[in-house]
Order: C-alpha cells, then structure tokens, then sequence
C-alpha cells in the first residue's frame, strides 16, 4: 500500500468543485479555507459565509467558519440556505472583505464545491483565483488552523446573521415591486430544490399577484432532478405551464444565480433569448444606455441591439469572472452568458437569478403584452435565430486525454470549411468558436468539472443550426449520444 496524495485544488469558471467524499472532502475544504484566510490576512473586515441546499452544505460552511474563526477572522455566516448571490449582496452590504459560498451550482448532485467572492460581490478574476490555488496547496502540505465551531460561536468569532431584508431592500432598489406585487400576474416559480426556493413568493407576496412554488423542499439528491434551469431537466413545470393559468414560468438552479425563462403557452425561451430580451426591455422600454457585455456563447442578437440603439457590446470568454470585471470597467447595462447568469448595472458585477426572473415579469408588465409577443417583437427588431446546444457526455476515466486529443487536433489542423460553408475567422481562448460570414457560428467548449463536451450552435433557421453541430461533432469524432440542452 502507498499513501494517497491529496487532490490538486483547482478552480474552474467560477469556484473549486469536485465529487463529495472523492475530491471534495473536508481536509480539501478546510485547506481552501486556510487559503482564503492567508490571502485576507491584511485585509480585518469580516468574512461573509454561505451555502446552498446540498448534501452537507451546512457543515462544509461551518468548516469554512471555524478555519476562518481560528485564522482571527470575524465571520458572518449565513443563517440558511441562501442564492449564492444573497451572500454576495452581503458581502457589499456589510463591507466585508470577502465571501466564501459552499456550493456547486447546477453541477450533479455527487457535486460541491466553493465558490470565492472579493469584496465587490463578484466572481473572482484570474489573478485572485491562481493565488488561491497556490495558497491551498501550501495549505495541502503544511497544515491548516482551525478551533471548535462551538467554541468559535460562543467567542463571537463567528456572526449568524440573516441576509433577507437586505438583500429584499435592495431587489425593490432594482425593480418596482409594489407593482409586481399589484400586477395580478400569476407565475410558476420552478425552484430545482434548490436555494432559490421561497424568494421569488417572499419578494412577490401581499398583493394581487399569485406564485406558485415547485419543488421547494430541500432534497440534496434534487429528486433525481439535474438542477439546471433548461427545458429538459424540468417536465413537470413544462407540463404545468403547457397547461395554461399562468402568465410566466421562473426557474432557478441549484444555487439561484441563473435563470431559465418559460412563456405563457409553456414554450421554453431559450437563456440566449432572454438576454436579448432583458437587454431590449432596458434599451427600448426604460430607455437606459450602456455596454452590452456577453460570454462568446450567446447571442448575436445582442450585438444587433447594440448597433440599433447605439451603445457597445463585448464579447468575452465564459465566466463572470470576465464578464463582471468588464461590467465594472464600462459601467455596463447588463453582462450575461448562455448558461441563463445575468447581471445587472446598479446591482452586482455578477449573475443574479432571481433578480433577472422578477425583470422578466415587469417586462410583461411594461410592455403590456404576453411575453410570447414581445419575443416576437424582439424578432422584428432583430431577425429570426435559431440555437441548440448538444452535452455530449464521455466516460470519467480517459476524459483528460480524449479532450486533451481533440484540443490538439483543432490546434494543428484546424477545419477550413464546415457543412460546405467556409469559415470566415475563429476564436480559440475558450475552446473553440468558427464564425461564418452569413452571422452564424459554431462553437466547442470542454468542461473543466465534469466529462462533459459541449458543442453550440446559433444561425437564423433550426436546420442550418442541426447542420453545423453535425458538422462540427463529426470533424471532432464524436459519436456519443447527445442531450439537447437547449433548442429553439
């Protein structure tokens, strides 16, 4: 027998994940915690600590909390499961230095993970996220600090603290929630389990307006359910909106910081329809000005926007912690990516689901129509688009070199043509993306957390779509079964 070396930390688009019990155990948690309180060891504002509804998820925060408490570090813990993005508005709102959020977001269940927020309650940059690995692998190999949580509590190192009415005050600052609440509409809110569940009925109740809450309770394995907010991970609000009653379908993911949108009649909106859609309701109908900031996965839509009233758009790699940092610089109107995370000026440089789902509904309102036809009216302003995304699933063991083969293969022989059509430039710093000159593309990104291969796709009708992940899929020797993750 010889020893097992510990994991290598490393964290992907946004935090560390790993498996529970294989990767993420309490030695990797604990480490992670010695190395947030190493690099905050000048800064002595508190330290703000969350978690979701996964398995544990509470007890990983106390670790968090009682390595942070032995370190000298006040910590403000969260009193419950709570959106990652509740923590970050604490962490702004009671000026803290920092925030650490056990969760993994819309991974698997077998999945957690922790998630760093700076001071400004954004994802952190990449300069921050490599010091942190560093300082967890110091962490690995000299030992952390830590003391008894009760002990930690009793002392008042350690700050139980409920995040609601804050975080409520600061929602109403974004959108008009006496109206919400007076509006009469009747919405299904879709919260996965997960975090989210009881804050879009909190935030909407004491009027007219009726939220009707699926899924609710806390169930760490998501009642078989994977927590991400797309049509084929949530048939039973499909189902319910399908059948009528209902101006607005509101889903959530695990830990409430993306969104996914279903209209009136019970079809699906797609996340890159919505980000057009919430970014011609703040041009068009507030009136508002400002960048347009979105990950190279989303949609050109907004760039057609950005010409027709007159303001930027940057196109930036997948993660708000690029995003939220170009927010910052231009003081952007709204930042987003595919994945359904969007965020918002005069909030958070960072995704806020539940913030996004209520702008959703007022959008209704202003516009006084059903959200069906203000989709088609963002048609009319933009053109037709047609998306899909395949999740091509491989096996765990072998992953690392199958994506390692096709990355080299890409590098050194890249595709001239594809489905008969030239390419007209690529982009290769976040996997993959081939423009074509008629404003389609199609793009290849490979997980960093899961043995997953995602391959995107966006151009005006559903079938050229189907032909360049075809395409695509093929020149890469993909032949595993495929999920849609989206399709419109």
């Amino acid at each position: 027998m010889r020893p097992v070396s510990p994991q290598t930390i490393h964290f992907g688009t946004d935090g560390w994940r790993g498996v529970v019990a294989d990767d993420f155990t309490y030695d990797n948690v604990r480490a992670v915690s010695q190395a947030v309180a190493w690099y905050l060891a000048e800064d002595p504002r508190p330290v703000v600590v969350g978690h979701d509804t996964r398995y544990c998820a509470e007890l990983f925060a106390r670790e968090v909390a009682r390595v942070l408490a032995a370190n000298g570090r006040h910590v403000l813990l969260l009193d419950g499961p709570a959106p990652t993005q509740v923590s970050s508005w604490t962490v702004v709102d009671r000026r803290a230095a920092g925030g650490v959020v056990v969760t993994a977001s819309h991974n698997p269940p077998e999945f957690n993970g922790l998630k760093y927020k700076p001071d400004y309650g954004g994802s952190a940059p990449p300069e921050v996220v490599g010091a942190l690995e560093e300082l967890s692998a110091r962490a690995q190999r000299d030992g952390v600090r830590a003391m008894p949580f009760d002990q930690a509590e009793a002392s008042g190192s350690v700050e139980v603290v409920d995040p609601r009415p804050n975080y409520i005050a600061q929602i109403g600052r974004m959108v008009d929630l006496p109206r919400l609440r007076d509006s009469g509409l009747h919405i299904l809110h879709e919260a996965m389990h997960g975090s989210g569940a009881g804050y879009v009925r909190m935030l909407l109740s004491g009027g007219r307006t009726v939220v009707d809450e699926l899924h609710g309770d806390r169930n760490p394995g998501f009642g078989g359910m994977h927590p991400e907010p797309i049509e084929q991970y949530m048939p039973e609000a499909m189902a319910r909106m399908r059948a009528g009653g209902y101006d607005l379908g509101i889903a959530n993911d695990g830990d409430a910081d993306r969104v996914g949108i279903i209209d009136e009649r019970g079809v699906f909106v797609n996340q890159l329809q919505v980000m057009a859609l919430l970014s011609m309701y703040l041009l068009e109908k507030r009136g508002e000005r400002g960048a347009l900031v979105r990950s190279l996965t989303s949609s050109a839509m907004v760039d057609k926007l950005g010409e027709r009233f007159g303001v930027p758009v940057y196109e930036l790699r997948v993660g708000f912690k690029y995003i939220g940092p170009k927010m910052t610089e231009t003081d952007a109107l709204i930042g987003g990516e595919e994945s359904g995370g969007f965020g918002f000026r005069g909030h958070l440089p960072e995704r806020d689901g539940i913030l996004a789902g209520l702008f959703v509904a007022q959008m209704i309102i202003d516009y006084g129509m059903p959200l069906s036809r203000i989709l088609a009216h963002l048609e009319d302003l933009v053109g037709p688009h047609a998306y899909a995304r395949h999740d091509i699933s491989l096996p765990r063991d072998g992953y690392d070199a199958r994506r390692e083969e096709m990355y080299a293969r890409i590098k050194s022989s890249p595709p001239a043509t594809l489905a008969g059509t030239p390419i007209a430039r690529t982009r290769d710093d976040d996997g993959f993306k081939f423009y074509f000159d008629d404003g389609s593309w199609v793009l290849v990104r490979f997980s960093g957390t899961e043995p997953l291969i995602r391959v995107y796709s966006e151009a005006s009708t559903r079938e050229r779509v189907d032909e360049l992940l075809q395409a695509l899929e093929s020149y890469l020797g993909l032949e595993a079964p495929v999920a849609a993750g989206a399709a419109h």
